[in-house]
């Protein structure tokens, strides 16, 4: 035995309690404390809930905390299965952070019965971990991402142990088979450890689970052929299990704890072969072990609620009562409800407790970066167009200063495509992070580096959640197609950021910040697969407190909208801009106040002047730009009469009402830019609709014409690309001839003109094999003619 008798009975009191608590949750409104024979009155009409996988979650919890307290351990707790969060919410009710976060929810029978209550409750706390459970950064809600996050999590955190209980089901997910291999980023020297937990219960909602299936000799293999050193605690017999699970877990943490020391004072981050634990115990340990003659302990009829109908069946409302009576609640809260004192010496204290530990409310612990002005790195615009950048390498140098000016508090992203994405600077000042063999011929690998790169935009996502939930910045850059890969990880980090937004002792975090470069119009090399702009119709779903959009047109907006976005908090920005030569439209100073306003009209390419357009050329994207002003040109040369405003949109969200979004126009700023009653012809960078939808509630909408990307792509040009969609210059201006009044006729011959053009441009692409020189060598004139 490992455990001598005080510390057991201290442990196994604990678990017992958190499982009291768990159960009195899921079922139970009133009589929290049992003082009397449950009545059906007592019981909650709706019974929501999951208790399958929770006495695992209260039993390692248990356990940390002795290991806390005897190690001084800085740790915090990630329930990769969330839908225990009964648990959670018990155990951080034992240790009291709950009742600090929420007074009403006190440490006595009146705060446990409304601790019951809310639970799953109209107008009270979700079923999952969520953000509302004080000591939580992961809800759990959707499988597959606790281990990335708790890696994330560790990074630059030397001193922290992230444990993360994994469920059998969520072990099944790809993202979260691909997480095992975040050992290959976590540098023993400045990163803390991440303690993975492997919890096989043997069942999901309805079926046996992959891993528990696979034979012990089998699953070590897997284990250590991902780099671990598996340990195994398994048994139904809670006594050995304690006494096992004690001795597993001291051993993994010495294992930890002389790991990083080797490492740390010989300065060698190669990659170690860390602990993990496998813990084998049944699905709804110590619940029913049978209901209605049929086995429920054990089973996946243990999942959610194990006793059905308790209201209405008076024989499951007994085994109710004699299930709760089984954890002996007398001996763990006294006559008004506290918790006793003998479970006091498994608690730890302040910032030592999981609930309460500093980095799982990231914002608290957040520091500003050290951000370069912008304007040392800005492009040289004499005029307009008149240079070319490539505007991400141009981020990239700015990138490289603020990866050497924050060494411990901002990472850099991508699966594999940095270098792709013209950011190749920041290796300049760093490396890519790898604790694997390095061999000759390895470009910029070292245990050391800010920059993580590996080939799975969930993890790309999952370490940056992890790393900004615990208090720090980062970006993640990604081809634009891809990232529809997170989709549902966007989704989830969200809802995390909305609701946090609403409870006051969660402080703001970072934002979440894409940089989406390789995009749309300029896949032209790889093809169709390449080729979809819709992560940008995805995330404006998403609350408007949170979700921001920015099309920079060129590299100085690009750095500006960068620099606004590191800066910001509590946001999911996405930035799309390109990474291929393009012109340069506006200085530094222009492009900070252009940015500013989000949208502006851009006087230099109108010829409106001050009076009243006949139509409005608008833009979003550095290359519906080029078109627009490519258009601009042509109608100021064959129809230098016509009053043309071009007005370029930065922020996409401007497009809203005010009513809509924080960052919206009112409707009387927006008729004066897009006029009441003018055509407008708006080529945009993604799908038209998005624009629509925008502005649908805007009194001018009726008028406004979208181009954009309608699904047409293959291996082709960069102009053949907006030619098969309908945003290339000559049929801008077709549509400008086609919607202002009085064009149609007398504009015929010029209409015929801009379609003969199309085709004397694909003609040329089939012949030669690039863009004609009329669009490939095609420049704003340095001094159009003004009408006067």
């Amino acid at each position: 035995m490992y455990l001598d008798d005080e510390t057991l009975d201290t442990v196994d009191a604990w678990w017992r309690a958190a499982n009291y608590l768990t159960v009195g949750q899921i079922y139970l409104m009133d009589n929290p404390l049992l003082r009397e024979p449950l009545t059906a009155e007592q019981i909650k009409p709706r019974l929501l809930g999951h208790w399958g996988t929770s006495p695992g979650l209260n039993l390692v919890w248990a356990h940390l905390n002795r290991a806390i307290i005897a190690r001084d351990l800085d740790a915090l707790f990630i329930a990769g299965p969330g839908h225990g969060g009964p648990a959670m919410v018990a155990n951080t009710w034992l240790e009291g952070a709950y009742s600090e976060r929420y007074p009403a929810v006190g440490r006595d029978e009146a705060g446990m019965a409304r601790l019951f209550r809310q639970f799953s409750f109209p107008g009270g706390i979700p079923s999952h971990a969520a953000p509302e459970v004080p000591g939580s950064i992961h809800e759990g809600g959707e499988l597959g991402y606790s281990l990335m996050h708790a890696y994330g999590a560790v990074f630059d955190n030397p001193d922290l142990v992230v444990a993360c209980v994994i469920g059998d089901g969520e072990a099944e997910t790809g993202p979260l088979s691909a997480s095992w291999l975040g050992n290959m980023f976590c540098d023993p020297v400045t990163d803390g450890a991440v303690l993975p937990i492997l919890h096989l219960n043997g069942y999901k909602i309805a079926n046996p689970t992959l891993f528990a299936r696979i034979p012990e000799d089998d699953l070590r293999e897997v284990m250590h052929g991902y780099g671990y050193e598996p340990f195994v605690v398994a048994g139904d017999d809670p006594v050995k299990v304690h006494h096992e699970l004690a001795r597993t877990m001291d051993e993994a943490l010495d294992e930890i704890k002389r790991i990083q020391q080797a490492a740390r004072s010989s300065k060698d981050g190669s990659r170690p072969r860390w602990p993990m634990i496998i813990l084998r115990t049944p699905k709804g340990w110590t619940g029913p072990a049978e209901v209605d003659g049929v086995q429920v302990e054990g089973t996946f009829r243990a999942h959610q609620v194990p006793l059905p109908g308790v209201r209405e069946n008076a024989e499951h409302r007994a085994q109710l009562e004699q299930w709760l009576r089984s954890y002996r609640p007398e001996e763990l809260f006294d006559a008004t409800g506290v918790p006793v004192a003998a479970l006091a010496g498994n608690a730890p204290t302040g910032a030592r407790r999981m609930s309460a530990n500093p980095h799982t409310n990231g914002g608290a612990l957040l520091r500003d970066l050290a951000l370069p002005e912008i304007d040392e790195y800005a492009a040289d615009v004499p005029m307009p167009g008149a240079t070319t950048a490539e505007a991400t390498r141009f981020t990239g140098a700015w990138l490289a200063e603020v990866i050497r000016a924050n060494p411990d508090r901002f990472r850099l992203f991508g699966p594999d495509e940095v270098a792709s994405n013209r950011l190749t600077a920041v290796f300049d000042v760093t490396d890519r992070a790898f604790t694997g063999r390095i061999i000759r011929g390895d470009d910029h690998l070292a245990p050391s580096g800010r920059v993580i790169e590996v080939l799975s935009e969930h993890l790309c996502q999952g370490f940056l959640e992890g790393y900004l939930l615990t208090g720090r910045h980062g970006l993640l850059t990604s081809y634009e197609a891809f990232i529809h890969i997170v989709d549902s990880m966007v989704n989830q980090h969200a809802k995390w950021l909305k609701t946090t937004r609403e409870i006051g002792w969660r402080q703001p975090l970072a934002s979440l910040t894409y940089l989406l470069s390789s995009h749309v119009w300029r896949q032209d090399h790889n093809g169709f697969s390449h080729q979809d702009p819709g992560f940008i119709d995805h995330v404006v779903n998403k609350k408007a407190t949170v979700v921001r959009v920015y099309l920079p047109p060129d590299t100085n907006t690009l750095l500006s909208t960068m620099d606004h976005c590191l800066r910001s908090r509590h946001y999911v920005n996405v930035i799309v801009a390109g990474k291929q030569p393009a012109p340069n439209w506006l200085t530094m100073d222009d492009a900070k106040l252009h940015c500013r306003r989000g949208l502006g009209i851009w006087d230099w390419a109108s010829t409106a002047g001050d009076d009243e357009p006949d139509v409005v050329l608008a833009c979003a994207g550095d290359v519906p730009t080029l078109e627009t002003l490519a258009a601009a040109d042509l109608l100021r040369q064959h129809l230098p009469d016509l009053k043309v405003r071009v007005v370029n949109v930065v922020d996409l969200m401007r497009l809203q009402p005010d009513t809509e979004h924080p960052h919206g126009l009112p409707d009387g700023q927006f008729d004066a830019i897009f006029t009441h009653d003018k055509p407008v012809v708006f080529a945009y960078h993604g799908y038209p609709t998005l624009i629509h939808r925008l502005t649908y509630r805007r009194n001018n909408h009726d008028n406004i014409h979208v181009r954009g990307y309608k699904e047409e792509g293959t291996t082709t040009t960069p102009f053949d690309m907006v030619m098969l969609n309908d945003l290339d210059r000559f049929h801008l201006v077709i549509d400008v001839i086609d919607r202002v009044p009085g064009l149609a006729v007398g504009a015929a011959a010029l209409r015929q003109q801009m379609t003969d053009a199309r085709q004397i441009c694909r003609d040329y692409t089939r012949r030669v094999g690039e863009d004609h020189p009329w669009v490939r060598d095609w420049k704003w004139p340095a001094e159009p003619d003004r009408p006067a």
